[in-house]
């Protein structure tokens, strides 16, 4: 038997020479490495119990297992808040898809008579003091957002206040823009209605006529300048009024009710000033959309004026009756009051006689 034989690589030689350990020093299977080991070597009672055991066998993921129960939680508890918050949402986004089949403005525009000559005095000032417009405050002041304002089903505090100042821009951009009043342009009026009602605003502003949809001055209060000009244009005119606002189906209706007292004269100098008196009472519809684009529908406008002549079409411009003018026929035989709360009239009306200022 020939004797043993020099390995391939050479006979190592002894006391040194490169330990074979030493490249495997730096691996370190710790407590931790071992656990994690998908697979595990049977000890040699498992293997004796059956003949054809493997060798090893599989680990379970107990670190996975517990990372995927984890997550499934998350995933139920997160797709359960979206379902809660839909539930809460779904009724605003519902009714508001609803509310925006947009309606067409319903205008009623009554002109309101005076029963003798219209009274003049020689300043703005002058005629506020001797008519029922001398406690009202001056121009946009009068149209202040309520304090106390409380949020609803549906829309928070601030929603709420946000339509309530829809609303008040609405009125100052209408009612007290002297390029308005004059007849001017009206881009910034249109800027806050709905998007919806731009066809029949611009038809109105283009092609007004008193059917009931189609007055201009059921949008915005405007004279012609060769007529009349204001006597004051920095501070147009005093006003007073109110604002209130509540949830319905879904949406926010604003509810405006103001008087204007315009200080006017005619567009010759020196021309004694009078009073006309216009009192508004709009219904807003605000939706969440509206509340984004800063706008409002305007569902109904109801406008009563005067000292105006009944014979005289109100559907383009408002034609007041100046100091020292009467009108050429007279309305029913009680007078209108335009500062009155629960003023109502017919299609023309007789302006009250303390309505108008007191003779100066």
């Amino acid at each position: 038997m020939a004797g043993a034989t020099e390995p391939p690589e050479g006979i190592p030689p002894e006391g040194g020479g490169p330990d074979r350990d030493e490249e495997y020093r730096s691996v370190v299977f710790d407590e931790s490495f071992v656990n994690a080991a998908r697979l595990q070597e049977l000890s040699a009672d498992e293997r004796l119990q059956g003949e054809h055991t493997p060798a090893v066998r599989s680990r379970p993921r107990r670190g996975l297992n517990r990372q995927l129960l984890v997550m499934a939680v998350v995933i139920v508890l997160a797709f359960a808040t979206a379902v809660v918050m839909g539930v809460r949402t779904g009724e605003v986004t519902a009714s508001s898809a609803a509310a925006r089949r947009t309606e067409a403005l319903r205008t009623t525009v009554i002109p309101l008579a005076p029963t003798d000559t219209v009274h003049g005095a020689r300043t703005a000032a002058d005629v506020y003091a001797a008519s029922p417009a001398a406690t009202f405050r001056t121009g946009a002041a009068g149209i202040s957002v309520p304090k106390g304002a409380t949020a609803t089903q549906h829309y928070t505090q601030g929603q709420v206040i946000e339509a309530l100042r829809i609303a008040s821009d609405y009125l100052v951009s209408s009612s007290l823009d002297p390029r308005v009043l004059s007849g001017g342009p009206t881009t910034a009026v249109r800027a806050l209605v709905d998007e919806g009602q731009w066809r029949q605003f611009d038809t109105s502003m283009d092609n007004p006529r008193p059917d009931g949809r189609h007055a201009a001055t059921g949008w915005v209060v405007r004279f012609d300048p060769h007529e009349v000009s204001l006597a004051d244009p920095r501070h147009p005119a005093r006003v007073s009024g109110t604002l209130r606002v509540e949830e319905r189906g879904g949406t926010l209706e604003v509810t405006s009710d103001h008087v204007f007292a315009y200080a006017l004269r005619a567009p010759k100098p020196r021309s004694p000033v009078s009073l006309l008196s216009v009192r508004r009472e709009i219904h807003f519809r605000i939706d969440p959309g509206d509340l984004r684009g800063h706008r409002a529908e305007v569902l109904t406008s109801t406008v009563q004026a005067g000292p105006l002549d009944c014979a005289t079409e109100s559907a383009d411009r408002l034609h007041p009756l100046l100091a020292g003018a009467r009108a050429s026929g007279r309305g029913p035989a009680q007078g209108t009051d335009p500062y009155a709360p629960d003023a109502s009239t017919t299609l023309c009306g007789t302006l009250a006689e303390h309505a108008l200022p007191m003779r100066t």
